[in-house]
């Protein structure tokens, strides 16, 4: 008997398949949703609040000839505020509402703007990925997967204020009437 345990064990052999992030190239992750607050604008000098939105989230398909489903995780975000400013952190961020934070205050997100215009704000998810071979087990994948870019136009405007001795009604003339 320990002779034919043997030659099993010389005739068979399991191979688990561990993929690289490049073998899942037609499985494409979800794209971050993203949120510009406030209210799609932003103000010069003051933190614009940037979120981008995924979560985890599987596809299923063809990997080497075989039936799989694929499992993508958030794992880093790398934003481009288009003013030669980038960041990457951790999560996609929050709203000022659920971080419960008056608005232009700063977030692990924002981003103060030095001028005004129109800049395209882009993000990235870096993903973790793993498959399951139809067994019910998650193997993780070699490699991180990045998301196809999502993009969105903020416009920046410059907020002036003025300090008045009297009010507009008063002397129409006056700065800022």
């Amino acid at each position: 008997m320990a002779d034919q345990n043997t030659l099993c064990r010389e005739l068979f052999s399991v191979v688990v398949m561990r993929p690289r992030a490049e073998d899942l190239a037609s499985f494409v992750p979800n794209k971050a949703s993203l949120t510009i607050e406030p209210d799609g604008i932003g103000i010069v000098g003051a933190p614009t609040n940037i979120v981008a939105d995924v979560g985890t989230h599987t596809l299923t398909g063809t990997l080497f000839d075989r039936p799989v489903t694929v499992r993508f995780t958030p794992a880093a975000y790398s934003f481009d505020y288009g003013d030669g400013t980038t960041a990457k952190t951790g999560r996609g961020g929050s709203t000022w509402s659920a971080l419960h934070q008056a608005q232009l205050t700063s977030t692990p997100t924002s981003h103060v703007y030095r001028a005004r215009g129109t800049f395209t704000v882009s993000t990235r998810v870096v993903y973790d990925a793993a498959v399951d071979w139809g067994d019910g087990v998650w193997y993780d994948v070699i490699g991180q997967v990045r998301s196809a870019p999502s993009a969105a136009d903020i416009r920046v405007y410059e907020a002036r204020t003025a300090l008045v001795a009297h009010t507009c009604q008063e002397v129409p003339t006056a700065p800022g009437c």
